[in-house]
């Protein structure tokens, strides 16, 4: 019976507070508290069943009212009547104030108010919006629907003084965006937005992504539509347009297959960059993510004039090309033309050059400059875009294994120095093509800066040289095939010091063989890199030889014999050979403070043979022997010889 009258209450739909009737009528009957308490349950009951009716009603009504917008678009042939039947079936389906639509403007590079309704402001019927400012901005950049229920203390997107204006004389406050998309690249932003504060539910998010995919095919078939009523305008043409047409695929789908081909028997740059110009003609030069040419030669080329609608500015991306690699206005045009093939996503002509450029995540991975005179068809340039695809995954390929490989050596440099007993060290070396029983150097590099490119470096060269490299906390440490530890530091110093456009600073020690000595060495080559920087050579490198007497300070095997000879060496064996006594002379010489009359009173010889002598020690030990610095450390070998003899 209870549940009769509710029933009565749902087929007659209604409404919530009809549904206290029975209980308040049975209350004032005088049901007993478990009749009541029946009551209670099936009112519960029925208002969740009224509930999920309504929920089903109104998405009933919103697939409807979509059929209807699909059925109604696709029998739409006008552009402008396509956009104007867009935004007002978003206002009526989402029941908000206003509703409009901004299209993405690829020659300026923001977007444009394109259609309103309900819209009073004649100021917000013209807004622009700049990529990522303001709500709808922030949406056509990120591909992403963005919702406020108080546009105006909404801290999320950037706010600009023109737009905030624009919104503020429309009086709107709640606003949804949601993408026009066309696969993954954004064409335009659909908008609802109310005159209160209003928030937005996931269902009207929905509901609104799913009009304005309709809306982004249809308007993308008007399109399509306006070109082909173009192309039967031009009936005059249409058989060479077509041969034309023809011969392009054909070529494509050679340079198509030729390419897949490639790839699949391991080919190159070099041979993607030798099928394109086979097919298309000209010449091409292929550009890697720092802007060096792989081949061909950049400076070589000239854009020439430029043609209308070339060079379109971009939005985002770094130029390929840098100053010192090509002349200057040809690098800055191939520079903005591959901004704006990243931007597109298609190919751009500048003067006489087709330029593709194609990214990962933002950052360029390699550009195609084709140098060809006259008109390029369509699907010419679709085999450009393609050779850069082709192009762009060889070089991730290649970038990939690089960086894996740089893992597996960084890895096992890293457990030579803090891991030397290790089991398995000398295999682990073998099979990346490292023979530890060789002479090698351990190099350590204090970078100053650029952590992230000097580790980059250091495992190109590693690789390279047949040798190991890992990034230690704030240096870099190398591992490298040898057995001149100076010349080797300064040869680092020197070529890291110009990759990164700062000097960087790099101690070395050894050579070592075996895993045993490296940990050793390594500490040995900190040391003289925190020499170095302590004696002010930053940008130079040097082992514990080259630091004189503070090599045998900071070096493990404190070698004296080494110092005497690089320090004194010649002057002794000048003694040796000839039986003179300029090693006499000398320490008589720094005993009288540099005096001459008194270093031969204490030799007992005549003044013009101590300088004779002197003379003689000046042509041994070359110029600057008698400079500060110079002087402490011939003094210092003096005492250590007598020491040692």
């Amino acid at each position: 019976m209870n549940a009769g009258i509710f029933l009565e209450l749902l087929a007659r739909e209604a409404s919530s507070v009809e549904f206290e009737g029975p209980i308040l009528a049975a209350r004032a009957a005088g049901a007993d508290a478990a009749t009541l308490a029946e009551l209670e349950e099936a009112k519960l009951t029925a208002l969740k069943v009224r509930a999920q009716l309504s929920r089903r009603a109104r998405r009933e009504a919103e697939l409807a009212a979509l059929f209807d917008t699909a059925s109604d678009l696709a029998g739409l042939r006008d552009l402008d009547a396509v956009l104007e039947a867009i935004v007002r079936r978003a206002r009526q389906l989402l029941g908000t104030d206003v509703a409009y639509m901004t299209l993405i403007d690829s020659e300026r590079g923001d977007t444009r108010m394109r259609v309103t309704d309900g819209s009073v402001s004649a100021k917000f019927r013209t807004v622009r919006l700049a990529m990522g400012t303001g709500l709808g901005g922030l949406v056509a950049q990120t591909a992403t629907p963005y919702a406020t229920a108080d546009y105006f203390s909404d801290e999320r997107f950037d706010h600009r003084a023109h737009i905030d204006e624009a919104v503020h004389d429309e009086g709107l406050v709640a606003i949804l965006g949601v993408p026009l998309k066309l696969g993954a690249r954004v064409i335009g932003v659909l908008f609802a937005s109310n005159r209160s504060v209003r928030p937005f539910t996931q269902d009207e998010v929905v509901l609104l992504g799913s009009l304005a995919a309709h809306a982004a095919v249809a308007i993308d078939n008007a399109r399509l539509l306006q070109e082909t009523r173009n192309a039967l305008e031009e009936l005059s043409e249409a058989s060479r347009q077509a041969k034309a047409h023809g011969e392009a695929v054909e070529r494509a789908a050679l340079a198509h297959d030729r390419m897949a081909g490639l790839v699949l028997r391991g080919g190159g740059v070099r041979d993607v960059a030798a099928v394109v110009t086979e097919v298309l003609g000209g010449s091409l030069v292929v550009l890697d993510e720092t802007g060096q040419a792989i081949t061909g030669d950049l400076g070589a080329l000239d854009p020439g004039e430029d043609t209308p609608g070339s060079g379109r500015p971009s939005r985002s991306g770094k130029g390929p090309a840098r100053g010192g690699r090509a002349a200057g206005t040809t690098a800055e045009a191939i520079a903005e033309a591959a901004r704006s093939s990243r931007a597109l996503g298609r190919t751009v002509r500048k003067g006489n050059l087709l330029i593709a450029s194609m990214d990962v995540g933002g950052e360029p991975l390699c550009t195609l400059v084709l140098r060809h005179e006259g008109p390029v068809a369509d699907t010419d340039q679709r085999i450009l875009e393609r050779a850069a695809l082709v192009t762009a995954l060889l070089l991730l390929s290649r970038r990939t294994a690089a960086e894996a490989e740089g893992r597996v050596r960084g890895e096992l440099l890293d457990d030579l120095i803090s891991r030397p007993g290790l089991d398995g060290l000398a295999q682990r070396a073998r099979r990346v093509g490292v023979d530890l029983n060789a002479d090698h150097v351990v190099v350590v590099v204090r970078h100053g800066g650029g952590r992230e490119r000097a580790a980059f470096w250091a495992s190109s060269q590693a690789t390279l040289k047949g040798g190991l490299a890992a990034l230690r906390g704030d240096e870099v440490v190398l591992l490298l095939p040898g057995d001149r530890p100076g010349p080797l530091a300064k040869r680092v110093a020197s070529e890291l010091s110009a990759s990164l456009g700062h000097p960087v600073t790099a101690g070395a020690a050894g050579p070592v063989r075996d895993a045993e000595p490296i940990a050793a060495a390594h500490r040995e080559a900190q040391r003289c890199a925190d020499a170095l920087l302590a004696l002010g050579r930053t940008g130079d490198g040097a082992s514990a030889a080259e630091l004189g007497f503070v090599g045998l300070l900071v070096g493990d095997g404190h070698d004296i014999e080494a110092f005497l000879a690089s320090t004194l060496g010649p002057v002794l064996a000048y003694d040796a050979r000839r039986g003179t006594a300029l090693e006499r002379t000398l320490t008589a010489y720094y005993a009288a403070g540099g005096s001459l009359s008194r270093t031969a009173e204490a030799l007992h010889i005549h003044v013009n043979t101590v300088t004779q002598r002197l003379d003689r020690i000046g042509r041994l030990l070359g110029a600057g022997w008698q400079d500060p610095d110079r002087a402490l450390e011939i003094q210092l070998a003096l005492r250590l010889h007598r020491l040692s003899h």
